[in-house]
Parts: C-alpha cells; structure tokens; sequence
C-alpha cells in the first residue's frame, strides 16, 4: 500500500529498544510488560507493539524519552570461574562483577566464552557491529592458547585441522601449531574461522586430550596483549573499524 510503503519499515517495540543500546530486547519485553514504556503517552505492554519511525518520537521508559545509549565498545580479560550471562539462574559469579562500579551503560557480550575459559571477551550495546564480530560464517578468526595433558606429534596436529566428526558435527580448526611443551603437557595455538558450542574443548575430547586450560588472546587483529586479568578496556575507533572490516570472504563449495 502507498501509505504503508510512505511510513518505512516498522519494528517490535522490544526491539526497537535493544537495538537503541539501552538494555537487551529480554530486558526491554520485561521493562514492556511492567508498564515502564509509553508510546505516544499510552502505556504499551506488547513488545511486539510496531514501531516506525514516526511513534520512535514518543516513546518514554519511566516517563523519560528514548535517548539512544552512547556506543560503547569494550574487551576484558575474563577470569576463570565467571559465567559469560548477566543473570545465572544458579547464583554463580557472571562476568559482569568485573564491571562493579564502573557506571557503564547496558552492554551484552559480543560472544562468549565457557566458565572454566578465560582470556579476550568483547563487550558492547552496539547490536549491529555486535552480530558482525560473531557472525559464524563472515566473523573474524579467534586465536586461543591451549594446555592439553600431552605433547602433540605433527599427526595429531594435522589431525585437528582436518576435521572429525563429533556427534553429527564436523569441528576442525583453521590452523593448530605447537607453542611450547615440557614434561607431559603441551599449550598449542588453535585459530578458529567458525563459531560453534565449545567447539575446541569437542574437539579436543574427540582426539582424546583433555583440555587443562583454555584462553583466548585475539580476535582478527585483536590482541589480549598485557590486560591484566579482570581489567577491561574501551576499545580505540580505529580497533572498532578494523573489528567490522575483518569479515572473511566466504567461498562456495
């Protein structure tokens, strides 16, 4: 319809208020439903409630308007130990003790990283660049330092890179080299171009290591470098650009 077509594409409010950097859509349909949003001076409880471009002016959250999040990009050492959710139905410790006292506005982590990892976690409220760091298929290679209970030949290596099949799923790695050993453990560096479910610690017990130790020290041109562990970092603009411009070319089989 011409009218339809004049008035542009229109959203969830849930959404629109996620991708605006002010909380999580999870957050924002629970801010929703327990009456803290307005649009237009009318009290929305529908997250689904469409937005377009004209009703964005009048949304409120407790009867202020809708300011968009200053966009804030950050990495932190995590520690192991910490869960990688801002709320663990458990109890246990999340990620986001290291951001206490901080003052910082709602971030989401840009990826994740198991309790028992540890090393290079991005953090941000910006939706957009977020989805194109973690995009499985185009997201930059992330480089991890392992610690296995053995010292790895080149087959062993060679093996990793090539592939095997864990439960239906085939997990490689893009590329697995010897970093050092000594006595009966080894750390290797293992460089993923894909994301999966804790993919290196499959696919290590699929060749039969057992994982000591796990830290991620880069994404794409991202280096932990000397952050102490349980620091974080805003991110320099040019870090922020580089991130995006990292995306792979995907090739067809």
């Amino acid at each position: 319809m011409p009218g339809a077509a004049r008035r542009g594409p229109r959203h969830g409010l849930a959404r629109v208020l996620s991708k605006a950097g002010v909380c999580s859509r999870a957050e924002a349909s629970r801010w929703i439903a327990a009456g803290r949003v307005s649009v237009d001076g009318r009290v929305v409880r529908d997250p689904e409630f469409p937005i377009g471009a004209r009703e964005r002016a009048g949304i409120r959250i407790d009867g202020r308007p809708l300011d968009p999040a200053e966009r804030v990009h950050l990495m932190l050492n995590k520690p192991r130990g910490l869960v990688t959710t801002a709320r663990d139905e458990r109890g246990r410790d999340t990620v986001y003790r290291c951001f206490d006292g901080a003052g910082l506005p709602w971030l989401a982590p840009v990826g994740r990283l198991d309790r028992a990892s540890e090393g290079l976690l991005l953090f941000s409220n910006d939706p957009e660049w977020a989805a194109a760091i973690t995009d499985p298929a185009r997201g930059p290679d992330k480089t991890y330092h392992v610690q296995i209970d053995r010292v790895p030949d080149e087959t062993l290596l060679a093996h990793l890179q090539a592939g095997i099949d864990c439960d239906g799923e085939w997990l490689r790695a893009k590329r697995a080299q010897l970093l050092r050993s000594g006595g009966r453990t080894a750390w290797i560096e293992v460089v993923l171009d894909e994301g999966r479910n804790r993919q290196i610690r499959r696919l290590m017990e699929a060749c039969g290591l057992e994982v000591l130790r796990l830290v991620r020290v880069a994404i794409g041109p991202l280096a932990l470098g000397d952050l102490v562990k349980g620091r974080w970092r805003r991110l320099t603009a040019d870090e922020v650009r580089l991130l995006s411009s990292q995306q792979q070319t995907v090739t067809e089989p």
